[in-house]
């Protein structure tokens, strides 16, 4: 039996120890920023993006990678003799897994290559990913790598708070927070994952309230179950998400407790200042 490789693109944000030990491939995918193009988290990291975005007059853009990029990192894999477990962010978010299937339909016939929608992004999908790598580094299958996906995919999330709703309206990721557009600017929104989609929870008065939000909705969906991994996310507040993850974890006494920063290309779509917590239970 082959060897399992994991493949994920550049908004699984796992630390990256965890990528080298567990030899992940990843596939950044794309700013654009008026005639500039960049690699997600590659010839632009987010210190600079937060930076540039600051005085920015014109808004970036994201795309995902190309076939081509795709075909070449699995030809790469395959080439060393493993089969490819891909795992990427959510369809309704963003078209890399479209990109990862025509790269695959590309491939010679034979090609052992699966193809996992996270209905995720973030740490969120990273722990998914972190699942199956683990999997495979113990002799796991393919299919059974993907079992392993799917068991992740239904027992991790992501609840996250927004400073303004302004960044995900101009890139069209809204999702069901269109309905908080208009309010008033103390009230901080609370979106999770659902589905593949961004969603609108609720609004907090104030961004302490809001956090203390994000730990009790976190904790609700970890009730019983064991063990728990945990993770902060942030765009360009480092100090604010590792308060976030301290707090977190005294409530959940978490098996692995990880930070990490949101990438130019989710940060484009959320905006500064925007915090989130992710967990997985169960695994």
């Amino acid at each position: 039996m082959k060897k399992v490789a994991i493949l994920t693109d550049s908004t699984a944000y796992l630390p990256q120890n965890f990528v080298d030990q567990h030899e992940i491939s990843s596939v950044p995918l794309v700013v654009i920023w008026e005639q500039e193009t960049f690699e997600d988290n590659v010839t632009i990291t987010p210190t600079e993006f937060y930076s540039r975005l600051k005085t920015a007059k014109i808004m970036p853009s994201t795309s995902q990678p190309s076939v081509g990029k795709m075909q070449s990192v699995m030809t790469s894999l395959l080439t060393q003799g493993y089969d490819v477990m891909g795992i990427f962010i959510s369809s309704k978010l963003s078209g890399t897994v479209q990109s990862a299937m025509q790269a695959r339909d590309l491939l010679p016939k034979g090609s052992q290559v699966e193809i996992f929608d996270s209905e995720s992004t973030t740490i969120a999908m990273g722990f998914q990913v972190l699942a199956a790598a683990r999997a495979a580094a113990d002799g796991a299958s393919l299919s059974e790598c993907r079992a392993v996906a799917e068991k992740a995919r239904q027992q991790s999330g992501v609840y996250f708070m927004v400073d303004t709703l302004e960044f995900l309206y101009r890139g069209g990721r809204i999702g069901g927070a269109q309905r908080f557009l208009g309010t008033a600017l103390n009230l901080k929104p609370i979106l999770f994952m659902h589905q593949g989609k961004i969603e609108a929870l609720e609004r907090v008065r104030t961004k302490g309230k809001a956090l203390d939000r994000l730990i009790e909705l976190v904790a609700e969906k970890c009730d019983g179950g064991t063990p728990v991994r945990l993770a902060s996310a942030h765009a360009n507040s480092p100090v604010e998400a590792q308060a976030l993850l301290d707090k977190a974890g005294e409530l959940l006494s978490p098996i692995e407790s990880i930070t990490c920063e949101l990438s130019p290309v989710v940060g484009t779509h959320v905006g500064p200042g925007t915090l989130a917590l992710a967990y997985m239970t169960g695994m």
